[in-house]
C-alpha cells in the first residue's frame, strides 16, 4: 500500500530541504537522541546545540552521565532551564546503568519506565535509531496535525490527544521511518510554525485544512487561560571579603539541587536574617516560570566573620562560582554585579 499523499509529499521535502546536520543526527545513537530531544523540549534547537556539545564533550556516554554526580549535571545543564530535565536524565542514566547493564532499551514500554520519558520521545528514539514505526506527537507534530485536519479543542486535551495521536499513527510510511520523524518534527520547526507559519512553502498546503479556511492563526486551539498568578522574593546576596553566601535548593521543585543566594518571602524576613548587619536593595528582576511570575529582589550586603549563617549555606569563593550549577537568573544577576565583575571568574 502506498503511503498517503501527506506522507510521501513530506518525504520528498524532508529529502531536499530538511535538517541533516544537527550535531546529534551525526554519530546517531539512541544516548546522543535521547539527549537531544529532552533538552528539545520547550527549547529552540539554537539554544540547545551548544548545551548539547558542551554536554557531549563532558559525557560521552551513559556510564559517564551515570557516575556523575547530580550536582555536575546540573552544572552542565545550567542555563537550559527545567532543571527537572537535567535531573530525570540523569536517574534515568543511573537506572539504565543498574537494571539494563548499561544496554539503552529497545522496546518502548521499557523507554517509558524511565524518569522523564514520555510516550513521544521513546517513540522519537526508537524509530530515529531503530527505525521502528511508532508515531510521535511533540508540540511541533500535534501543531502541524491540527492545522492539516483541522483538528479543535486544545491538544493537552485527552480526547484531542487521543485523535491526534491516531492521526499520527495513521500517516507513517512503511519504510524510511527515521527520515519521517525527522521530517514531521522539522516541518513544524521551520515552516509550520507558531505565527507567521511558511504556508508558501509547505509542502502539503493544499490540503491543509487551516490554509485553506484563513485558520492558521487559529489552529490549534489555544490552551484554556488561567489566571497567572505573581510572587514575590527577596535574595540576599552577602559577600564576605571574597567569599559569597550560597545554599543549595532541595533537590525537588523550582531550581531544585542548584545553588542560589538565600531567599526569603518578605523583606521582614530577610531583614532578620542579617542580623543588623546594613544592606543596598538592587533593581527588581522578573522571572517566568511555567505557572508564575517571580519578582524578585537582590539585597547585597558585606558581613565580617561574626556573621552566623544557616549550616545548610556555605561560603563559596566567588573565583570558584563559574563552577557551580547556578540557576540562568542568579547567573544574571552576577554577572551584572558591578561589585563582583573583577573577582568573579563567571
Amino acid at each position: 500500500m502506498p503511503p498517503p499523499l501527506f506522507t510521501a509529499l513530506l518525504l520528498h521535502w524532508f529529502h531536499q530541504h530538511g535538517r541533516k546536520t544537527l550535531p546529534w543526527q551525526e554519530d546517531i545513537h539512541p544516548y546522543r537522541v535521547w539527549v537531544s530531544e529532552i533538552m528539545l523540549q520547550q527549547t529552540q534547537v539554537k539554544t540547545v546545540i551548544p548545551y548539547f556539545e558542551r554536554f557531549m564533550q563532558r559525557f560521552p556516554d551513559l556510564a559517564s552521565l551515570a557516575a556523575a554526580t547530580q550536582e555536575e549535571v546540573l552544572f552542565y545543564w545550567a542555563g537550559l532551564g527545567y532543571y527537572a530535565r537535567g535531573r530525570n536524565l540523569h536517574h534515568a542514566a543511573q537506572k539504565i546503568m543498574r537494571d539494563y547493564g548499561g544496554c539503552f532499551p529497545q522496546e518502548l514500554a521499557a523507554l517509558q519506565s524511565l524518569p522523564g520519558l514520555g510516550r513521544s520521545t521513546a517513540s522519537a528514539i526508537l524509530a530515529i535509531c531503530n527505525g521502528q514505526r511508532l508515531p510521535i506527537l511533540d508540540g511541533n507534530v500535534k501543531r502541524v496535525l491540527s492545522r492539516y485536519f483541522g483538528i479543535s479543542g486544545y491538544p493537552g486535551d485527552k480526547k484531542v490527544e487521543a485523535l491526534l495521536w491516531q492521526k499520527a499513527a495513521d500517516l507513517l510510511p512503511h519504510a524510511d521511518i527515521p527520515a519521517y520523524t525527522q521530517a514531521i518534527m522539522d516541518l513544524g520547526a521551520l515552516i509550520c510554525l507558531p505565527r507567521n507559519p511558511q504556508c508558501c512553502k509547505c509542502p502539503v498546503q493544499k490540503d491543509c485544512f487551516a490554509l485553506q479556511h484563513q485558520q492558521t492563526s487559529t489552529l490549534p486551539t489555544a490552551k484554556p487561560k488561567k489566571a497567572y498568578p505573581t510572587k514575590e522574593a527577596y535574595f540576599a546576596l552577602i559577600l564576605q571579603d571574597d567569599k559569597l553566601l550560597l545554599e543549595k535548593r532541595p533537590p525537588k521543585g523550582i531550581w531544585g539541587g542548584l545553588w542560589c543566594p538565600p531567599e526569603f518571602d518578605t523583606k521582614a524576613e530577610l531583614t532578620t536574617f542579617l542580623q543588623g548587619y546594613p544592606a543596598t536593595a538592587s533593581e527588581t528582576r522578573t522571572h517566568l516560570f511555567t505557572h508564575y511570575r517571580l519578582l524578585f529582589t537582590p539585597y547585597w550586603a558585606k558581613v565580617d566573620t561574626q556573621f552566623c549563617h544557616d549550616k545548610n549555606q556555605v561560603w563559596i569563593p566567588m573565583s570558584n562560582l563559574g563552577s557551580q550549577p547556578v540557576a540562568r537568573p542568579i547567573q544574571i544577576l552576577l554577572h551584572a554585579a558591578p561589585l563582583l565583575q573583577k573577582k568573579m571568574s563567571l
